[in-house]
């Protein structure tokens, strides 16, 4: 009888601590869902569903660091840094590498930062967590906003150079990506009876785009400069 008594009260107690656990899961979803919604309208990889997974893993891993471990132990720090470590691998997976540079640090860097939110709502800091979302929203917004209002944002544009020689476009081309320190990636040569075309990508700030596609025109031997399927870079 007094085995029961013991074992009833510690699933009683044992409910009592689910409500708040439950809570902290909760916002953290909730905190997670509306980053990730932002994502998701920026047409960004991670988005509501990446984003919340991942804030309320790190709240469940930090709610069970505070339960598993005894108190006397004082090692309750191992699993949060963990999730610090376990995160960064997530991280690095949506950075991508390429000849023209780095995309996806933006992301990256939203997972690791929703991954600190959720370990804050895990471990009852509400208030903090709530306002770490609201000032990462803010700056997803404004600063991207300023970024692509200023010109700041480094954007890739595909260019069709077209003249009578592909040895010559390219000779241009070298002397004036040569002086501003710039590569070209994805570069194609074709020819067409008597036109010869010269396709690549670029990446930089819109206004260094315009600049040169002023300088590449003012060539002799580029006849045309277009551009098309211009994307930014995060």
């Amino acid at each position: 009888m007094h085995s029961l008594l013991n074992i009833t009260a510690l699933e009683l107690d044992r409910m009592e601590s689910l409500y708040p656990s439950l809570l902290r899961l909760l916002l953290a979803g909730a905190l997670g869902g509306i980053i990730g919604l932002e994502r998701t309208l920026h047409h960004k990889s991670a988005g509501i569903r990446t984003n919340m997974f991942i804030c309320m893993g790190a709240a469940l891993f930090t709610i069970m660091s505070e339960l598993i471990p005894d108190s006397s132990v004082g090692d309750r720090t191992r699993i949060a840094s963990n999730i610090v470590q376990g995160v960064g691998f997530l991280g690095a997976g949506a950075i991508l590498h390429n000849k023209g540079g780095v995309s996806g640090l933006t992301t990256a860097a939203t997972i690791w930062v929703v991954a600190s939110i959720g370990m804050a709502a895990g471990a009852g800091h509400y208030l903090l967590a709530t306002l770490t979302a609201v000032i990462i929203l803010v700056a997803l917004n404004l600063l991207g906003y300023l970024e692509a209002r200023f010109g700041l944002k480094p954007i890739t544009v595909s260019y069709e150079v077209t003249g009578k020689s592909a040895p010559e476009i390219l000779d241009e081309l070298n002397r004036v990506f040569g002086e501003t320190h710039h590569f070209m990636h994805g570069l194609q040569i074709a020819r067409s009876e008597d036109l010869s075309r010269v396709v690549f990508d670029l990446t930089c700030t819109l206004p260094e785009h315009r600049a040169l596609e002023t300088k590449m025109k003012m060539q002799r031997g580029i006849e045309s400069v277009a551009t098309f399927a211009k994307s930014e870079e995060e």
